[in-house]
């Protein structure tokens, strides 16, 4: 195979799949190491991938964008659903419970109106809309207050001083991005600091994340992904990053959808 039409391959493979690793493409295309790094590098240079730590992952956005919670709303809703379905599996009568921001966390706190004697902390909007237009006599929910970021998420010092004094059985948490070198990031710096001070506040960190989040990468870190007791993702996600969460993660949970 001519290094083109392998280089042609390489791109369709990683287009399908969102990233793949040197090793696979090293076994698929049986040539060298150094050969595949070339190639990538070609690809690389074209725009065409962006080169991750032992692979190559389509172009995404800058580290540091934000995209609102109405655009991220309509992103994968048939995933997100299902994560959110098994999520709430999780959640028994009279716990406290804290659901960060995030679009699959607002379709989780859809399926908890009917859980008695429920108390939620959050610092997300939607999630406490959801649940006010759902209203029952034996819950509570505790909105933090804090600076509203573009996801709707209620962040810096009075959220975290909000949820500074509180303790809950268990965080759901909705993240940007997944990856072994960088762990569960957030573009947001502020948001970062205000999930960190709920992780710290619950005894058990549920991540609720989609498989388009693995290999994208905010600008800053929330978490290892050791730091998650059970992952909750969807079958999109690729063989390759099963196998590498399944090793990072207390439990991978993968479901189906659709």
């Amino acid at each position: 195979m001519l290094a083109r039409q392998r280089q042609t391959a390489i791109l369709e493979l990683i287009r399908q799949h969102g990233g793949v690793r040197v090793s696979h493409l090293v076994s698929r295309f049986g040539v060298s190491d150094m050969t595949i790094r070339r190639d990538l590098e070609v690809l690389a240079e074209l725009g065409l991938v962006d080169k991750v730590h032992g692979g190559a992952t389509l172009p995404g956005p800058g580290s540091a964008e934000e995209p609102g919670f109405a655009a991220k709303s309509v992103r994968q809703q048939a995933e997100k659903r299902a994560i959110a379905e098994r999520a709430a599996a999780l959640v028994e009568p009279g716990m406290a419970v804290a659901l960060s921001a995030g679009t699959t966390t607002a379709a989780l706190a859809t399926l908890l109106a009917d859980v008695r004697g429920l108390t939620v902390v959050t610092n997300s909007i939607p999630v406490a809309d959801a649940l006010h237009q759902h209203p029952r006599a034996d819950r509570t929910v505790v909105l933090t207050g804090g600076i509203r970021t573009p996801s709707d998420a209620l962040t810096g010092p009075v959220a975290e001083a909000a949820i500074g004094s509180l303790n809950v059985d268990v965080l759901f948490l909705g993240v940007h991005g997944m990856s072994p070198r960088t762990g569960f990031t957030t573009p947001n710096l502020l948001e970062a600091g205000t999930n960190r001070c709920l992780i710290e506040a619950s005894r058990r960190l549920v991540v609720l994340a989609d498989h388009t989040k693995w290999e994208t990468v905010g600008m800053a870190t929330i978490a290892p992904l050791s730091a998650a007791d059970v992952l909750v993702t969807d079958a999109g996600l690729p063989a390759q990053a099963r196998a590498q969460l399944a090793d990072q993660v207390g439990e991978l949970v993968v479901v189906e959808c659709g």
